[in-house]
This record gives structure tokens, sequence and C-alpha cells, in this order.
């Protein structure tokens, strides 16, 4: 177990709009657009799965890795979400998405799609995605789940969601059609 201070309190309602960045406030709008409930905590950054799983301890939930990638010639590109505990084999999902040669996407290509940055990278993000270029790769034990964590595209707070939501409200609105795999 980490030893990552944490403050146990955990909040149902977003937090004050003058206290966070605005990817973060455009995160709450959406989810309160879209009568999404959700927990949250607010924490240190977190730069490790292993810290992560402390926050997700406290939230009851597994928050998950989520990893953004893109193919060799940087014209695709991929957010990948996964068990924090599954090791990421890029031959294994290079395979099921025929795209040879994934790599990890570089920082900056990240905050112009995402408006986020690593170590911050959240299914969420893809709000911030208006012209369909990032597809979202589930694995399926992730939906397998009732509920899953993330971030609010801020390595600060974490989140708990309910899986239902994410697939029937928030990848609606938000344009995106998930490809489901299997690592």
């Amino acid at each position: 177990m980490s030893t990552l201070s944490i403050d146990p309190t955990i909040y149902r309602t977003r937090p004050a709009p003058h206290n966070c960045p605005a990817v973060e406030n455009a995160v709450f709008d959406m989810l309160q657009t879209l009568s999404v409930p959700f927990e949250r905590v607010e924490h240190v950054p977190v730069p490790t799965m292993e810290e992560c799983s402390a926050i997700g301890q406290l939230l009851g939930v597994e928050i998950c890795k989520n990893l953004f990638l893109c193919n060799r010639q940087k014209t695709r590109f991929y957010l990948l979400m996964l068990p924090a505990n599954k090791v990421f084999h890029t031959k294994d999902l290079s395979s099921q998405i025929g795209s040879a040669r994934l790599s990890f996407a570089d920082a900056e290509t990240m905050q112009s799609l995402l408006k986020t940055t690593p170590g911050s990278a959240s299914v969420l993000g893809l709000m911030n995605d208006t012209e369909q270029k990032v597809t979202l790769l589930i694995d399926r034990d992730v939906t397998a789940k009732p509920f899953f964590g993330c971030h609010p595209c801020v390595n600060t707070g974490s989140l708990k969601l309910s899986t239902q939501d994410l697939l029937c409200k928030l990848l609606p609105y938000m344009r995106h059609e998930p490809v489901f795999v299997t690592l």
C-alpha cells in the first residue's frame, strides 16, 4: 500500500469552479448536463498507478490506466482504457485494431487533442476531441465492472463513475464510439 497522503473526504458535488482549471470545470459541467452522478476525492498529483490504487481503495473502485497511443506515422491516435493491473503489450493490441507499430503519442498532441497532460489522461478528455481524431479503445475487463475510476482531466482529483453512464450517456454525448479489445 502506498504511503500517499489522501484527504479521505468523498464528495458527491463538484469543486468550487474558481478552484479548478478550465478543463476540470468543463468535465463537471458535462457531468451536470447529463445528470451523471459521481463520487470524487481530491489529492496531490499521483504519478504512478500504485498511488492511484490507494485512491481507488478509498473510492471503492479501480482507477483505470489510460494510455494515449499513436501509429508510427502519427496519423491515428488512440486512448486505451484498461485495468490498472494489466500489462500492456503493443503486439496484443496492434493485431486487434489493425495498426502496426503503436507507441506512446507525445505530450503536445495529447494537449492539442484532449486538453490534458501525461498523468492526467482520461476518457473524459474525449469531450475535447470534437473532430473525433482519437479512437477510444476499452479493454473488456473495464466494462465487466459496474464502476470505474478516472481523473477529471487533471491529476489532482479522481472520480468514481458508473460504467453504464460511460457507455450510455457520456460516450454518445462526446460522439465517440468505443472499440472493445481484450488484452
